[in-house]
């Protein structure tokens, strides 16, 4: 496309396919040699480059003549031709599987050109000689640049071992398409080859050079060289020596992360790994990891390498890497969460993993991101069956493509840890090392305890009554004590904080409020100053005065804070350590001398909770299940204190042994299993699991292929003070007043101004439930906008989600663009100190 936004033809097909080519074949040698045989076996590279043999067929030539403006219904090869019917066998990818099928390819290699757009074309029976495809003549063509490009590469077709190996070649395909279709090879008068290395390197394909033999202290404390490595985390290390499984089981605030992050450095100064993804547990990744992850990066990482080889904040690395169409605003791979999986180090989530393993749009680009890395799966423990289920298919296949895997977790259970390493283990210890190392065909099991000393015991005291525990977080934070108040559900942390905020004042005392309903601009304000002030950095401030931090699960993982006192509403036994492992953190924290590590569980009666869960549990029944629920409350219910980290394992297997049940404890236990109104059952979600990850039928498009089950998705819900359309540029004005413009023709601006305009968009962004959501705009709507610019909007062929709209009223209700309330049943709101709410319009 020219600067005045028209198309001329551009590079021949054998010559973007030579591109594609070499790309891949430089992206495989920036792999460690030895990892280049076991992932991508001789002619990965033919593999990529004949992605788009099926370009020399009638149906695609006529499309790009005719989008550059040329009548191709004259030429006699393509009278008759009609473009559009490329859509019933997947585009010119279609025509490339069908073709390599008939010449006889070895297995894989048809499906990896077919799935190159990230999706199975539906080539059904069709041949590659087909008249739809051009008959013979065109067949014959197709097979000259198959010959071509062998001679071109000197190689020929690739013979696969596994269907993981031929997956992670899948996405090189991709993504190597991705690069050699950017900015640095459109011009067909240049010579590409010099242009190789600068596009990959733009892309952020850089291999870094690591800075060896640095001891613990000089990675995670250089400035004062004091911290050592504590027992379990020496024994962990120790343990970690290259591809494998490694589990370590240890008490929060014991240092997991540190422990995990050394083995990761260890690995890559021996070049036994490419790169590191840290997965957190949940979509609301926290911008602390990304510090302590930059803090490390920054240490291990030589001055040499280029700095875009770090992970850096927020959308910055966005702003810094090019990787084609797929990666620019309004691409689907724009997004960091996906990105960051490309990238030689990232924080992300877990759900951007688990796709690597379903049968989702583009979820071999993510295992080609995996491939050869050290992924921490941190905050492991007793995921649902759903989420279990495709977790432990995902630790599987990462084993396959020479991966380490590393799952920190302070609550597992023996059935759980057995689930994820596919074998029986036997230890009972607490903390626990586990590991199956991959050492030839041996995946030998080590299980080493830990000896460990208690911490001072931790009061508990149950209470039944909101009042009465907000009397109680008053009382204390006037004294000076740092409170947390933990909720199970967004709204009930709205509520609390609002009971909290007007009294708090009064008695000189500050209150915050953190949860996963703040557009990520405000959530980064707001954890950045309540996370700090919990945290080692607010140690100054605390004596200044009290404080009351409410909060929901945001609170209980991933953070290094450290309160005096904690209230939390009851929930299930592994979520009730994890929330107990931010108080009373640090045994050197400053603290007020009033306080005394105390818990109060805000809790209904064993007999109230088994005669009505949904009524005594109120809304956390629709966030856990009643039974586990039931049975944790079993647990707790009569006792004053708990030590940790003795008291975890016991506490785990107490909660979660298999046992016989009778009368209302059976009636919740075929609930939890078959499901009701308010929820799908496990065997009903281990079966859908299992759906997803089949490779065969339909892609699904991403945000259909659920990582988590829930009978509910969420939106992408953009908030503005002011959005208008006039004299061919879209006006857009932030909630923080500030002005965006949009120009209605992509060539006014350069990609990395389209890029930044796209990244302080993307920070105003909410995540909500649909029954929240303002209408829908029609993406006709959207692109009249030209937010199709910034945003991915989705392939409506693949139903996508789209995204939805609303303006900030100065009172803070939301409206839709012309001007009414943009909620129906509900009154719908944002506030800088509250969030995203939902009010229903009966209260």
């Amino acid at each position: 496309m020219l600067s005045d936004g028209t198309s001329i033809q551009g590079r021949s097909v054998l010559s973007h396919c030579q591109i594609v080519g070499e790309v891949a074949r430089q992206l495989i040698s920036r792999f460690p040699q030895p990892m280049q045989y076991r992932l991508f076996p001789k002619g990965s590279e033919m593999a990529a480059g004949s992605h788009d043999i099926g370009k020399v067929s009638p149906t695609f030539v006529a499309k790009i003549l005719s989008a550059c403006g040329i009548d191709y219904t004259r030429m006699p090869e393509l009278a008759g031709v009609n473009p559009k019917l490329e859509q019933q066998w997947g585009g010119h990818a279609g025509v490339s599987q069908a073709t390599a099928e008939d010449l006889g390819v070895p297995k894989y290699v048809a499906e990896i050109l077919g799935q190159h757009h990230g999706f199975n074309p539906s080539v059904d029976d069709k041949r590659g000689n087909a008249d739809v495809f051009g008959g013979p003549n065109w067949f014959d063509e197709r097979k000259k640049l198959v010959v071509a490009l062998k001679e071109c590469f000197q190689s020929d077709w690739p013979k696969f071992d596994s269907a993981a190996q031929a997956r992670v070649v899948a996405g090189l395909t991709s993504v190597s398409d991705w690069i050699g279709s950017g900015g640095f090879f459109e011009n067909p008068d240049e010579d590409w080859r010099p242009n190789i290395t600068a596009a990959l390197n733009d892309a952020g394909f850089i291999k870094p050079i690591i800075r060896n033999g640095l001891s613990f202290a000089e990675v995670f404390d250089p400035i004062n060289l004091a911290m050592q490595l504590r027992e379990p985390q020496s024994l962990f290390v120790e343990q970690v020596s290259g591809p494998g499984v490694y589990i370590l089981e240890a008490q929060m605030g014991m240092g997991k992360t540190e422990a995990a992050l050394y083995a990761a450095y260890q690995l890559l100064a021996q070049e036994k790994a490419t790169g590191i993804y840290f997965a957190l547990p949940t979509q609301l990744t926290s911008n602390k990891i990304y510090d302590r992850f930059n803090a490390f990066l920054e240490q291990i990482i030589s001055s040499a390498t280029p700095q875009r080889g770090l992970l850096l904040h927020s959308g910055a690395w966005l702003l810094d890497t090019e990787i084609g169409e797929e990666g620019c605003p309004g691409g689907s791979w724009f997004n960091q969460n996906k990105r960051g999986l490309l990238a030689p180090f990232a924080v992300g989530t877990i759900d951007q993993a688990l796709m690597a393993v379903m049968n989702v749009k583009h979820g071999f680009v993510r295992a080609f991101g995996l491939a050869g890395k050290v992924v921490i799966l941190d905050e492991v423990h007793s995921y649902d069956l759903y989420t279990g289920t495709i977790l432990n298919e995902l630790v599987a296949f990462l084993r396959q493509i020479d991966c380490t895997v590393i799952i920190l977790s302070a609550t597992l259970s023996q059935a759980r840890r057995e689930a994820l390493l596919q074998q029986a283990t036997t230890s009972t210890a607490y903390p626990l090392v586990t590991t199956v190392a991959a050492v030839g065909e041996q995946n030998q099991l080590v299980e080493v305890g830990v000896p460990t000393v208690d911490n001072p015991p931790v009061i508990l005291q149950m209470c039944d009554k909101n009042e009465q525990a907000l009397e109680e977080a008053l009382k204390r934070a006037a004294q000076g004590q740092q409170v947390l108040w933990i909720e199970n559900t967004v709204a009930e942390a709205q509520q609390r904080y609002l009971d909290i905020a007007s009294r708090a004042i009064q008695v000189g005392c500050e209150t915050g409020l953190l949860h996963s309903r703040f557009t990520p601009q405000h959530r980064a304000i707001n954890e950045d100053r309540w996370v700090n002030l919990y945290g080692r950095a607010g140690w100054s401030q605390r004596a200044k005065c009290g404080r009351i931090l409410v909060g929901t699960q945001v609170l209980e993982q991933s953070l290094d804070i450290d309160a005096d006192f904690l209230i939390t509403r009851f929930a299930p036994t592994d979520m009730l350590l994890q929330r107990l492992g931010r108080l009373w953190r640090h045994a050197d924290t400053p603290r007020h001398s009033s306080a005394k590590p105390e818990c109060w569980l805000l809790a209904p009666t064993l007999e109230c909770a088994l005669a009505n869960p949904h009524s005594a549990f109120g809304k956390s029944a629709m966030v856990y299940s009643p039974y586990v629920l039931c049975r944790s409350l079993e647990v707790w219910k009569d006792m004053q204190s708990v030590c940790l980290p003795s008291g975890i394992r016991p506490l785990i297997d107490q909660t979660y042994a298999a046992r016989t049940e009778s009368a209302q404890w059976a009636s919740l236990l075929h609930e939890l299993k078959n499901g009701s109104r308010f929820r799908t059952g496990e065997q009903a979600q281990q079966a859908l699991a299992k759906l997803t990850l089949s490779k065969g039928g339909k892609t699904l498009p991403e945000h259909k292929a659920d990582t988590r089950y829930s009978d509910q998705d969420t939106h992408d819900l953009l908030l503005l003070c002011n959005l208008r359309s006039q004299d061919g540029t879209t006006y857009i004005r932030l909630l923080d007043g500030s002005e965006l413009t949009l120009p209605h023709s992509r060539h006014r601006l350069t990609k990395a101004e389209w890029r930044k305009l796209a990244v302080a968009l993307n920070q105003q962004l909410v995540r909500v439930n649909p029954a929240y959501c303002p209408p829908k705009n029609t993406k006709h709507e959207l692109e009249k906008l030209h937010l199709n610019e910034v945003f991915y909007l989705g392939r409506p062929e693949d139903d996508e989600a789209l995204l939805r709209i609303a303006i900030v009223s100065k009172t803070g209700e939301l409206l839709t663009q012309d001007g009414y309330p943009a909620g129906d049943k509900y009154l719908l709101e944002y506030r800088e100190d509250l969030g995203f709410r939902a009010i229903s319009n009966k209260e």
